[in-house]
């Protein structure tokens, strides 16, 4: 497996399924030129892995977001996913964040989570108390609620890569084996930050589960593609009216635009504002 992928896996023997997260550059993209303090780094990086295990069941178009909010340094998390595995992730903090425990760092927080598809009339949206002292226990919680499986995360991220093992235990596990849900679990808690963030998944998952029968599926690529979208900003700027688009341009000099999920940037001066209003083709500069 290489880097910027999900890869699926079933400890048959135990009837535990499972995945691995392994992000890279797509991972790199999403931080490139923010400058989050390190422990703002890592929760988002453990968020992106945790999107990418829940995305992936996506059977259907659709975009689902995750938000944990809270009044502490780091008042913001969000990252979202759609159906085809495309991630984008932001955050709001304090220009400086100390490592401290996640209930510090958000303060009274909680996680909303919404879901979007083209067939729905309205995206569908649910808020979760947060509950856990890590990424990895919040999500746990919520998938225990959620998916009605009991489930452990075990994530990792710094400036360079992030990535994550999750086991699900399906209902029949305890019949196939009753020792084997505590069994990989504890195999679970021994991998290390470096291991999630260097090892193939089938490597990884071979020092791990090397005594039981573990059947693997086909790896899905992860993606960061964010193209340019000033049609969608232009048009976002005529509903605001002219006079209140000219008044930012007299405030600022010009026109900024910041798209935080895609990483992007969007400037307009006079001449640019002017054109957009008078239905001018734009000056390429």
């Amino acid at each position: 497996m290489s880097i910027d992928m999900i890869q699926r896996f079933l400890l048959e023997d135990l009837d535990i399924r499972g995945a691995v997260v392994r992000l890279g550059p797509v991972w790199q993209q999403i931080v490139a030129g923010r400058n989050y303090p390190a422990p703002v780094n890592a929760l988002l990086g453990e968020m992106c892995a945790t999107a990418l295990f829940i995305a992936d069941a996506l059977k259907q178009p659709g975009r689902i977001t995750f938000q944990l909010r809270g009044n502490g340094p780091v008042s913001l998390l969000v990252v979202d996913c759609d159906e085809r595995l495309n991630l984008r992730a932001m955050a709001n903090a304090a220009p400086t964040v100390a490592a401290a425990p996640l209930r510090e760092l958000l303060g009274d927080g909680q996680l909303l989570l919404s879901l979007d598809s083209p067939n729905m009339r309205e995206p569908w949206q649910s808020i979760v108390p947060m509950q856990g002292d890590t990424i990895a226990e919040v999500f746990e919680h919520y998938l225990g609620l959620s998916e009605q499986l009991p489930s452990r995360l075990v994530l990792a991220a710094a400036a360079g890569g992030a990535g994550g093992v999750l086991l699900q235990k399906l209902p029949d596990a305890d019949l196939r084996d009753a020792d084997g849900w505590h069994r990989a679990t504890g195999l679970a808690g021994t991998v290390t930050r470096d291991e999630l963030l260097v090892l193939p998944a089938e490597e990884l998952l071979t020092r791990l589960f090397h005594e039981e029968t573990v059947r693997v599926f086909t790896p899905r690529q992860v993606l960061h593609d964010c193209p340019e979208d000033w049609d969608k900003v232009r048009t976002m700027l005529r509903s605001l009216g002219r006079a209140e688009v000219e008044e930012l341009l007299r405030e600022h000099g010009e026109v900024h635009i910041r798209d935080d999920l895609a990483n992007r940037d969007y400037r307009f001066d006079a001449d640019a504002i002017e054109a957009l209003f008078d239905d001018k083709p734009p000056t390429l500069h």
